[in-house]
């Protein structure tokens, strides 16, 4: 035998037997791969006291993207919109532009000056002013109130202007609104006669100058400005005249409304829309009063909320409830305090 039978023959000796029933050890590298079609499924391996697997990372939103939350989670962003022009003002983007500028000019410029003209005038010369200023539109109230045949109210009209233009020192001091006269001013237009004899108001404006304004309001609103240049001449046919008493007519008016245009930047939802709504809502009413549709608006105004009910109701006795007859009263002076 040779040397290499030999160590053949001790290597296998010494080898450990194999059994029968065993499979037979396949190599590594000769383990079958699944084909490019075959489907496995995930292979679970079960573990104790792991973390859940995240959820899904969602990428956040681009620059000038904001999330949208949950409907009824606290963070819900709720982004209301004016929607489309109602039927009454078609050009409403455009007089919101308008109203915009105005209010930046108003707070710019107008505001300060009037604001400036309230400290620096004293009160009975701006009242005074007012007064006079107001005295001129009588003659437009008189001629209107003839136009829709209200006869009682024109003669008002003519005696208050003749009481203030003389006892009154040409309208400086509105005598006629005291005892014994008691005459109430009562604003008239063309554009009131326009309303009371059916014309409709038209589309809305909001214009610099003018402010809230309808068609119908334009139109006769200019007719009134015409009357004195027109019927009398000079001067209130000149520029000297009209640019003055139109600044301070201004002046006034901002003054007056001073309050009422600050509750509607600080408290208003839509400064824009109530002040549509509330130009519109108090023409409709002046319209209606001359109708006879709701009573005048002079006479009766309306009463103030904070006025108790015992107070609207004078006539009705409030009632007197009696304590019953088991129930000793004590004298007024043992009563405990409150």
């Amino acid at each position: 035998m040779s040397i290499s039978a030999v160590a053949a023959l001790l290597l296998l000796s010494e080898a450990p037997p194999v059994p029968t029933n065993a499979a037979p050890e396949i190599p590594a590298e000769t383990t079958a791969q699944p084909y490019a079609g075959d489907v496995l499924p995930p292979k679970v391996v079960p573990t104790i006291g792991t973390a859940p697997s995240p959820a899904p990372v969602t990428p956040e939103p681009s620059s000038g993207e904001q999330p949208t939350p949950a409907p009824g989670s606290p963070n819900e962003i709720v982004v209301t919109a004016r929607g489309d022009a109602p039927p009454g003002d078609p050009l409403q983007a455009v007089n919101i532009e308008s109203y915009r500028a105005v209010q930046a000019i108003d707070q710019a410029l107008v505001g300060p000056i009037a604001m400036g003209y309230q400290s620096i005038v004293p009160e009975p010369v701006r009242d005074g002013v007012g007064n006079a200023l107001r005295n001129l539109t009588e003659p437009v109230n008189f001629l209107n109130y003839l136009l829709q045949f209200k006869i009682g109210k024109a003669a008002e009209t003519l005696g208050r202007f003749a009481i203030n233009s003389t006892f009154g020192v040409g309208g400086l001091f509105d005598v006629a609104k005291k005892k014994p006269f008691n005459l109430p001013y009562r604003r008239n237009g063309f554009a009131n006669t326009l309303g009371f004899y059916g014309v409709e108001p038209g589309p809305f404006f909001y214009l610099p100058l003018f402010g809230a304004t309808t068609l119908r309001d334009m139109a006769g609103n200019g007719l009134d400005m015409l009357v004195l240049p027109t019927a009398i001449g000079k001067p209130f046919n000149r520029t000297a005249y009209a640019a003055p008493t139109t600044v301070i007519r201004a002046l006034n008016d901002r003054i007056e409304r001073d309050a009422e245009i600050e509750r509607l930047q600080q408290i208003s939802l839509d400064p824009y829309v109530e002040t549509r709504t509330l130009y519109l809502e108090m023409r409709q009413r002046e319209i209606d009063a001359l109708k006879g549709r709701i009573p005048d608006v002079i006479a009766a105004p309306p009463v103030e909320p904070a006025v108790r009910q015992a107070d609207t109701l004078p006539d009705q006795e409030t009632p007197i409830v009696e304590a019953p007859a088991d129930i000793e009263t004590p004298p007024a002076g043992d009563m405990p305090p409150l």
